[in-house]
Formats: C-alpha cells, sequence, structure tokens
C-alpha cells in the first residue's frame, strides 16, 4: 500500500492541496494559520483571478470562475486559529476532450511515471498532475500575503522577465503591481511585453509553445528568517519553485552568474544602515549562510515550453506501441503569463512558514 504524502507543504504555515483537474472541484487546507487575522473569500478571489483560465488570448480558453469558497475556519472575517478549507469548483470540465489520450503517454508529461508509481493515473488532463492543481496553493498564498502583510508589511511581487529568447529590462526596486498587470504578458517592460505577445502567438499558430523566467522580489523581509543547515531559506524557495508544475530551474541572487564573478565581485560589503548593519549590494540576493539579511530577497524561476502542443509528435500507447499524436483541446502555449501568481504564491507560503518559526525561536 502507497501512502501520498506528496500533498502537503510546510512546516508551521501548513497546507495541504487537493482534488484533480476535470473533477468536482480543487481545493486547500491551511493549518497554522494564527487567530483574529481578517479574512474574506474576495481578498482570496484576487490572487485567484490571476491565475485563472481564459483571462486573455494568450492563455487557455478554458472558462473558469475560480470563485472561492471558504468552508471552515473563519467566522465573521476572521480566521479561528482553525483549519481553513477552501473550495473552488470546477464549471468547465470537458473530461470527453481527453478520451483519445487514454491509452497514450504525452510527451514530457507525467502519464507514463504516474502509471509507473501508483498502477493507475487519471488520463482526464492529468489530473493530479495538471496545473489547475496551483489553484488551492494560490488560495493559500493569499492568506499568507494577508498575514505577512499584516504581520510585518512583507510584499511580494513577481514578473515574467523572459520569455524564450526576449529579455526585458525591469528595475526589481520599483517595479509595482500596477506595472505587471498593464499587460496580458504581466511584462512590465512595453517594448519586451509586445515582442513576447508576437512570439507566443506565432507559437500558437505553428502548433508549438514557448518558456521562459518569471522574476520574483520580496520587499520587507526581516533579517533572521531561515532555518539552517536544512531549512535553509533559499533551499525551501528552491523547493516551493521546483514543485510548480513546468518549472525546470531556480537560483538567487547573482545565481549561475556567480560563476564568472571573483570574489571581490560577488561580496556584499556591510555599510551601516539607518536601522543597523545593510549592504551596498545584493549578490546575496538576501539571503547569507540561509537566513534572509533584511536585504530584498529576488530570484529567479525557469519554466519549460508547454508539454501540450499541437503539433505531431511520436509516442508509445499503453502496450508500448509506437504512435503518432497530435493533441487536441485547450492549453496554454506560453504557461509565463499565469505562473506570476504561482511564483508569488509559493513564496508568500514559504516567508509566511518561516516567519511564524521565527516568532516560535522568539518567544522561547
Amino acid at each position: 500500500m502507497i501512502t501520498e504524502v506528496s500533498s502537503y507543504f510546510g512546516h508551521t504555515f501548513r497546507i495541504a492541496t487537493w482534488g484533480e483537474s476535470h473533477g468536482g472541484g480543487i481545493g486547500v487546507v491551511i493549518d497554522g494559520c494564527p487567530p483574529r487575522l481578517e479574512l474574506s473569500a474576495g481578498l482570496i478571489q484576487n490572487d485567484l483571478d490571476r491565475r485563472r483560465p481564459g483571462q486573455s488570448r494568450l492563455t487557455t480558453q478554458r472558462k473558469e470562475a475560480d470563485e472561492a469558497e471558504i468552508l471552515s475556519g473563519v467566522f465573521e472575517g476572521k480566521t479561528l486559529g482553525t483549519p481553513i478549507a477552501i473550495l473552488v469548483r470546477n464549471s468547465d470540465a470537458k473530461p470527453e476532450a481527453y478520451d483519445h489520450l487514454k491509452d497514450l503517454y504525452r510527451p514530457s508529461h507525467a502519464d507514463f511515471t504516474y502509471q509507473e508509481k501508483y498502477g493507475i493515473r487519471n488520463w482526464e488532463g492529468g489530473g493530479r498532475s495538471s496545473a489547475r492543481e496551483t489553484v488551492g496553493r494560490v488560495a493559500a498564498g493569499a492568506v499568507a500575503r494577508a498575514l505577512l502583510q499584516e504581520a510585518c508589511g512583507i510584499e511580494v511581487l513577481a514578473w515574467v522577465s523572459q520569455v524564450h529568447t526576449i529579455h526585458s529590462e525591469v528595475d526589481f526596486s520599483t517595479v509595482s503591481l500596477d506595472d505587471v498587470e498593464s499587460d496580458p504578458t504581466r511584462c512590465p517592460d512595453p517594448d519586451a511585453a509586445a515582442k513576447m505577445t508576437f512570439a507566443i502567438e506565432e507559437a500558437r499558430k505553428n502548433g508549438d509553445s514557448l518558456g521562459g523566467i518569471v522574476t520574483c522580489v520580496a520587499r520587507g523581509v526581516p533579517a533572521g528568517l531561515g532555518e539552517p543547515v536544512f531549512d535553509r531559506m533559499e533551499a525551501d524557495l528552491a523547493k516551493g519553485m521546483l514543485s510548480l508544475p513546468a518549472v525546470k530551474g531556480f537560483d538567487i541572487g547573482s545565481g549561475f552568474e556567480a560563476v564568472k564573478m571573483t570574489g571581490k565581485d560577488h561580496n556584499d560589503p556591510f555599510i551601516a544602515g539607518d536601522d543597523g548593519p545593510t549592504t551596498a549590494t545584493n549578490n546575496s540576493g538576501g539571503v547569507q549562510g540561509g537566513i534572509t539579511n533584511g536585504a530584498d530577497v529576488i530570484f529567479r524561476v525557469a519554466f519549460k515550453p508547454t508539454a501540450t502542443i499541437s503539433s505531431k509528435q511520436e509516442t508509445v500507447d499503453t502496450e508500448n506501441n509506437p504512435v503518432e499524436l497530435s493533441a487536441t483541446g485547450r492549453h496554454d502555449p506560453c504557461v509565463l503569463p499565469r505562473a506570476v501568481p504561482l511564483v508569488e504564491s509559493m513564496a508568500l507560503l514559504v516567508l509566511a512558514d518561516h516567519w511564524l518559526r521565527q516568532k516560535t525561536i522568539n518567544v522561547l
């Protein structure tokens, strides 16, 4: 008997997501949220609206309102300190659209690996492996956002910084939510956004897809968050980001560019700040020794091209016979625009968890 444990994330602020792409609904249970936090379905809806399908011509045309229903843990607009259950019902599920995939293993999907692991799989849109699972993460991230804003003023913001070979120029210290939301690509550089839009639309026309990078900054993060040695801040951020569908890479601060630098160039000198020591540069990305140092936490997440494409591909069926597949149905030609709130949500969950863990240390 196999026991499923991979649906849980977090230590003190802990979540468990549930649901399949074309089942009755998707949801999350949040445990560890402190009491008396103001919370409403409308607050959660703000982030879910940024993730939902069908929001522009650049995304899948599946039509889901993704309306959040709070089932427990909130009374008279405030959290009770008990588990918070949130449900989002599936209203535009079309499992019959996947009948032609029932006996096939789609290239670069989890069809074969889920079958090998469990001996059974939900082939309707990928079931549990579908990116629709992230609805629960975004709902939980909205709760974490409210907690961090009220507790210590932490702000988390992500944006699309690259699609395929198209790079953007964005000042992470000043970019705002309005800047990010000003274009369907969620790239706040207008010139780059226009090029990205054209490239994504061309990929769709050609039966192809594109990948790219989401950059994220967390501002106002206090020094001292992170649990060495194994629960380092960057380690938990990396785990959170790499658990997202389609993610293939993570780096923080200078990241892989650090290999081109010398110690003299890379070290962040300490200087006297108004509220204590600060750093003149931020090659560390706001984390040193696995613990936040008070600077902005900045990192990047690389997403692969969407695996579902309409062009013909070679694959095998469940009997290991070679077949040719031309996928039909609804899919994103580029996941980047809808991935922005996913990256924010996982960062918020990690930061909320570590903030609560640090509060426990300070109490003791």
